[in-house]
């Protein structure tokens, strides 16, 4: 059963997303504070949860920040990654910026609806689902390019495919290095270290490794990791880029992975 934590002091917010989600047949946590957050992750009640419904303004703490720090609590696991919608008074600009940038999936103002709450969460994991099958065919098709030519070749060295397809974990070679990518527990590896990324962050850069010589724009990459874009903030993409830059370079500070063509867009090959 699909399982849903609401953080929200409002009451009247909360039984009425509590009738929505149990209309689709999910189960609800509801907590009122922030603080009771963490220690919730930390339990065995939250090994099942598919993503966390989260208000910017909480009596005793600021979602924002909450966010960040769920985004940086490696002990929780892949609920470290889970889908973050946050729920917002705020409908400046800067505010909707700030929240997609301290690690949210997608947000909410308020008033909103229940039912188009619904139908964000649900374009998340359809966006999730369909970045991974997507990444595996493009791995799949190279695979089998490769067997090709190394058969043609016969070639006995004895090495192995590059690339490899195991269930639905995925790992593969190209020109960036090696990546191993389990949606399981949303494990996204770069030469056998796990990267340390958003939500976001992480569909960036599957949407980059599905086509690794091609350039994407800032407006793709926004539309890739959203189903709601809003292209005015697509200079968000660069603050996403430049944090994952950073993940990577704790890896291997002296190689370039991600490239910027000026102009255009980001790639995962310099030319």
């Amino acid at each position: 059963m699909t399982h849903i934590l609401l953080v929200e002091d409002d009451p009247a917010i909360a039984m009425s997303l509590k009738v929505t989600c149990k209309r689709e047949g999910w189960q609800m946590t509801w907590l009122d504070n922030a603080s009771s957050v963490l220690p919730m992750l930390h339990s065995n009640e939250a090994q099942d949860l598919s993503a966390i419904i989260l208000d910017v303004g909480l009596p005793d703490g600021d979602g924002l920040s909450l966010c960040q720090q769920i985004r940086h609590t490696p002990d929780i696991g892949r609920l470290k990654d889970i889908p973050v919608v946050f729920l917002t008074a705020r409908s400046d600009e800067v505010d909707r910026i700030l929240g997609l940038e301290m690690g949210g999936d997608d947000y909410c103002a308020k008033p909103f609806s229940p039912r188009e709450l619904v139908a964000r969460l649900k374009a998340i994991w359809r966006r999730e689902q369909l970045l991974f099958e997507q990444s595996a065919a493009a791995a799949a098709v190279t695979e089998a390019a490769e067997n090709a030519n190394q058969h043609l070749s016969a070639l006995s060295s004895g090495s192995t495919p590059a690339h490899h397809l195991s269930g639905q974990a995925l790992s593969f070679e190209c020109q960036s290095g090696i990546w191993h990518y389990q949606p399981l527990n949303y494990s996204l590896m770069w030469q056998d270290t796990k990267l340390e990324l958003s939500n976001t962050e992480r569909k960036i850069l599957l949407t980059l490794l599905q086509a690794p010589n091609q350039v994407f724009s800032r407006e793709q990459l926004l539309n890739a990791v959203s189903d709601y874009p809003d292209h005015r903030l697509a200079r968000t993409i660069d603050s996403h880029i430049k944090s994952i830059r950073k993940q990577l370079a704790i890896v291997d500070p002296s190689r370039d992975v991600i490239y910027t063509h000026r102009g255009l867009g980001y790639a995962l090959c310099p030319a």
